[in-house]
């Protein structure tokens, strides 16, 4: 049986609690557990919390403090913590569902995987608008091109803690942006790491009041398109002119669909991605989305 170390980086977010109960009514499979919380906050404030429920979970529980405002540091030092034969992630707003972690490690095992992703599915409250529900705007699944992932995200992850991967870190420079769990994955597929996929391994994340708006999924998408961006090979003009020719197709279609209040859009938000992407290759700034700090 495999040793597990499950990380959950948290920031000023109560809902954690229930982050910590669902992972308590996992399936372990047989398998050795660990649970480590990294609070990035200035304070511990997360501690009271962690120790009040320390004893719901049947595991040993790690608490770490990893200040601050800067996700990069707090995953850091869940990845120095750890020392088991895998890590998982999974967010401080989300709960993994009971057979997430059996999924998870069932696929590493049959394919020999670096590492596997679970999908992330959106739950929306009765108030939020009927479009973004319908098209379901929030849930995240892996992205396949020409049949394989290339990189990966950490709020559903499984890592095989071996090396070579042991010696990769998030950079710290996007800890405050975001896309640092996307370069994380590309230094880990660039060491020849696979990324497998785990249909099964669910994780639910409800979608706050705030994150259901159009102006939010545009920031989103912006932030993604400005990572890939940065991290594209290659020659500057030709990714240019590629990207600059989607963006057209992309605004072509939105106008298309326009009386279609999903696929309109969803053709936007492709455009804003790769808007992103050509900010990235033009090396513009990407905002500050995580960490603020009172």
């Amino acid at each position: 049986m495999a040793r597990i170390d499950i990380c959950v980086c948290t920031f000023r977010r109560p809902y954690l609690a229930e982050t910590l109960r669902s992972i308590a009514r996992l399936d372990a499979a047989g398998h050795e557990l660990r649970v480590i919380i990294a609070d990035n906050d200035q304070t511990p404030s997360a501690r009271p919390l962690v120790e009040e429920l320390r004893s719901a979970l049947s595991w040993p529980v790690t608490y770490i403090h990893a200040p601050a405002g800067n996700i990069s540091i707090a995953r850091n030092a869940c990845l120095d913590a750890a020392d088991g034969d895998f890590l998982a992630f999974v967010d401080d707003d989300e709960v993994v569902t009971p057979g997430w972690l059996r999924a998870l490690v069932e696929t590493a095992e049959a394919t020999n995987a670096a590492a596997v992703l679970g999908p992330v599915r959106a739950v929306y409250s009765a108030d939020a608008p009927r479009w973004m529900a319908e098209g379901d705007f929030h849930s995240t699944l892996p992205v396949f091109v020409n049949g394989a992932i290339r990189t990966g995200y950490t709020c559903n992850v499984l890592i095989r803690w071996s090396v070579p991967y042991r010696g990769i870190r998030f950079d710290r420079a996007l800890g405050k942006s975001g896309g640092e769990d996307t370069a994380f994955f590309y230094q880990l597929t660039g060491l020849g790491g696979a990324i497998g996929y785990a249909p099964e391994a669910i994780v639910e994340e409800p979608v706050p009041a705030d994150r259901a708006t159009m102006a939010w999924l545009v920031r989103r998408r912006l932030r993604y398109g400005q990572t890939h961006g940065m991290l594209l090979g290659g020659s500057r003009p030709k990714a240019l002119a590629v990207v600059g020719a989607k963006i057209s197709y992309c605004c072509i279609m939105t106008g298309l669909t326009a009386f279609s209040p999903i696929a309109r859009r969803r053709n936007w938000l492709r455009a804003v991605l790769h808007m992103g992407v050509f900010g990235g290759v033009l090396g513009m700034r990407q905002g500050v989305h995580y960490g603020q700090l009172a």
